[in-house]
């Protein structure tokens, strides 16, 4: 009956071959888009933690394959198909991230990872006949172990610091450097050089992106900001907060925050943030003031104003600065956390106002 079975899906599986990786991808993104639903949500973490150990075993099965260590029949059988399976494995975790990171990612110098994310979703569908290649497997083993931990260890703790960040790249390091291990303990890999190079090529992967959380290129999940505006005037009245800026032009009609500020003497600069955290998670969040000055040809700072965030509500933690006393020209908000990752920037220009009355416009954030 096995061998029945497994004829069966040969034949299928070369008459179909060069549909594999399109069937793969698409079956990788849209189990994504039914199972996940929230960042911190456990089943969504436990089958993103499953994705991971299985491309480990995916890996081991490839190479001890290759080097004769495994011989049982019923294993073999099936020997074609574990590529296709780390093809699956890698691109429902790569879906997934980029999924919960392009929550997260800011046009600023955080997406220069997420755009890595989606040049390794793309690519992966291409990448069978390569995969293969130890060497290539650590490097999106190791990559995607470290985008797990990165966001995984904060919902976990509750906290979001930078020992949190630590645990994630100890973390990797052991979970990475286990399946090393396995490969030369049970010789799947043909020489203690080969080893050496492979747990070289991972922890140069995993420095890399030390280097790129350092430099605040990597969106700072598991914090999203959900929404964002400068405004005239904001109120909290029970649970809804009230928001009033200056009415657009009918034709601007997606602008619902002071694009540009008409500035009065004795006006008040609101900034205005709902960003969303994981349940429970308590941390910190900075507006960032800043003006640009045409003098030095670069951004100022002005003021640097926190306020606490607790996590678990689904619209966003809500809260807001003032300022007064500003001038006319370019400004923004950075919404930062208190790693001074970026989670989104508020752009916007103060003018004068005329004499002329100013019709103000309400909107009503829950």
């Amino acid at each position: 009956m096995i061998a029945v079975i497994k004829q069966s899906l040969e034949r299928l599986y070369h008459r179909y071959e060069r549909y594999v990786p399109l069937v793969s991808f698409l079956g990788g993104f849209l189990w994504d888009s039914l199972t996940l639903t929230r960042i911190d949500r456990l089943s969504d973490n436990l089958i993103l933690l499953v994705y991971l150990v299985l491309s480990g075993v995916a890996i081991l099965f490839i190479h001890l394959i290759d080097q004769h260590r495994i011989t049982h029949p019923q294993v073999l059988r099936f020997r074609e198909w574990y590529p296709v399976g780390l093809q699956f494995f890698l691109g429902g975790l790569f879906s997934s991230y980029v999924v919960f990171y392009f929550q997260s990612v800011s046009m600023t110098q955080t997406a220069v990872f997420f755009v890595l994310l989606v040049v390794l979703l793309v690519a992966n569908e291409f990448l069978e006949d390569r995969l293969d290649n130890v060497y290539l497997q650590f490097t999106l083993f190791t990559l995607s172990a470290f985008s797990f931990f990165i966001f995984f260890i904060p919902i976990v703790v509750k906290r979001m610091t930078w020992w949190t960040v630590v645990l994630a790249i100890v973390f990797t390091a052991i979970f990475v450097g286990k399946f090393i291990y396995l490969l030369w303990r049970f010789g799947g890999l043909p020489s203690r050089q080969t080893v050496g190079r492979v747990a070289g090529i991972s922890g140069g992967v995993l420095a890399l992106l030390i280097l790129f959380y350092v430099l605040n290129w990597i969106p700072p999940v598991p914090l999203s900001l959900k929404y964002g505006g400068v405004y005239h005037h904001v109120h909290r009245e029970n649970n809804v907060y009230v928001l009033q800026y200056h009415a657009p032009p009918w034709y601007k009609f997606w602008v619902h925050y002071d694009k540009t500020f008409y500035y009065q003497p004795g006006d008040t600069v609101f900034c205005f943030t709902a960003v969303f955290a994981p349940t429970l998670l308590n941390t910190k969040i900075v507006h960032h003031w800043q003006v640009y000055s045409e003098k030095e040809g670069r951004w100022l700072t002005t003021d640097q104003r926190r306020f606490q965030l607790f996590g678990g509500r689904e619209k966003g933690y809500r809260g807001y600065t003032y300022k007064r006393n500003v001038r006319p020209g370019q400004w923004r908000v950075d919404v930062e956390n208190q790693l001074g990752q970026v989670l989104g920037r508020i752009s916007f220009r103060i003018v004068p106002a005329d004499s002329q009355p100013r019709r103000m416009k309400t909107v009503y954030y829950e």
